[in-house]
Parts: structure tokens; sequence; C-alpha cells
């Protein structure tokens, strides 16, 4: 009987042309491209089991996945093979060899996502940030974004009919910055619900525009209700950029 081992691969990924994370008929996943090439790679039938997942047209900057395989890898060699064999789209970054019970979903400490907004039309923006030629209050913006951390049930902000045994989120970090090509809103938590950050990000740009005040966020969040909370921002100026486990350092 053949010894089953199981890996961490770290990988960074361009959504832009892809229907999401998730495996779907008829429509090309990263989690398919990812399963295709490690198949090939261990020549037996691969099934990664992601650490989350992302929306059609959503990044990664740094997701992890795992799998089980009967084959043996250096991690340096067979990286470097992955990397030949997935598109430009997709890069390993590493890959590990982990316990039998490690899980890329259920392991995770955080998760970080960052929401890139530009005002200025940029051809190298394109599909990597938000065009918004408005003027915002970060301040105001900020001070709605440390409100976050001080609830716990986010249901106003997920995408209504999901299959979750609740809407709790601890976030620990939720701040907007200003950068050289924009502004970037960066939030950390234990878990996100679906479409959570996109719907955050819609809410505090209003409150930016002075469209909503504080006292109506502090409404939206305790209605515990999607229809009153603002507009989802656009998905390709979404990143996931980081997730942490306890054994990786």
């Amino acid at each position: 009987m053949s010894l089953i081992n199981r890996f961490f691969l770290e990988i960074s990924y361009d959504g832009t042309l892809f229907h999401g994370w998730q495996i779907q008929n008829n429509a090309d996943t990263v989690q398919g491209e990812v399963n295709r090439v490690l198949s090939v790679l261990c020549e037996e039938s691969i099934s990664v089991m992601g650490c989350g997942r992302t929306d059609t047209g959503v990044h990664a900057t740094q997701y992890f996945c795992h799998f089980d395989s009967v084959k043996e890898m250096n991690s340096e060699n067979h990286l470097h093979r992955i990397n030949k064999m997935f598109p430009a789209n997709i890069a390993a970054l590493s890959l590990r060899e982990v316990g039998n019970d490690a899980h890329a979903r259920f392991d995770a400490d955080s998760r970080t996502y960052e929401y890139h907004i530009h005002k200025e039309k940029s051809p190298f923006l394109v599909n990597r940030s938000y065009q918004l030629n408005a003027e915002f209050d970060i301040d105001l913006m900020n001070k709605g974004a440390a409100l976050l951390l001080y609830y716990e049930n986010f249901e106003c902000f997920s995408k209504v009919h999901t299959q979750v045994n609740n809407f709790n989120c601890n976030i620990s970090k939720a701040i907007w910055e200003e950068r050289k090509e924009g502004i970037v809103f960066t939030i950390t938590a234990n878990r996100f619900l679906r479409n959570m950050v996109r719907a955050i990000v819609g809410s505090l740009v209003d409150l930016g525009k002075e469209r909503i005040s504080i006292e109506d966020l502090i409404k939206i969040i305790e209605s515990q209700n999607r229809s009153n909370a603002g507009m989802s921002a656009p998905a390709h100026a979404l990143y996931l950029s980081s997730v942490t486990y306890p054994y990786i350092n």
C-alpha cells in the first residue's frame, strides 16, 4: 500500500480571465487549472483544497491549497516544474510537505484582502484597480473602517442565500491608506463572507463621499440586512494578499 503524502502549494494569480477559484463546468477556474497541472505532474488524479473561494475577476498575491499524492516531491525541483506547466497568469511560490491532518481552509488563522482605487485613467491599472474619479474624505472612511472592529455579525455585507452556519467574523484590521497609485483598503479577519469585502468597500466609499454618515453606517451594520448596505465594488480591484497558518512562518 502506497504512503499518501500531503503538500501545501502556495500560489499567486491574476483572476482576470478566470471564473473565480472554485471549479465549475464549462468555465476556466484557478482550481481547475491547478488540478490539471498537478494531475499531469503526479501522474494521478489530483483535486486540491483551497484556503477559500475568490470570485470571478478577483486576484490573489498569496493563496494556499493542499493536495495528497503518493509521489515524494523535492520542493525546489517540483516547484520549477509546476511553474513551467502553469499558464502565465498563475505562479507557484512555494511547495512544502505538511502533516496529513493539515488543512488549507480550516487551519488558516487569518486572511487579508486589499482593495485598490485610483482616480486618473491609466492603461496599466485596467483590471487591476477601480477607477473612481471622485473626492473622498479618507479620515471619515477610516473612522468607518475602525467601527468594523467592534462588531462580529456582518450579515449586512454578505451575499444573500449563502450556505453558512453564521455571519460572525473577527476583524482585526481595517484601514485605508494613500499610496502613489491611489488609495488602498486593507482588511484582515479570521474569515470572510461571500462578497463581504466588496460590500464593505461600497459602503465606506459612500461614507467617504458623504452620501451616508457614521450614524448611517452603524444602522446598516446593526440592521443585518444586505439591502441597506452600499453597492458592491467591482471585483477586478480586489486581491487576497495574505493567508496565515500557525505552522507556516
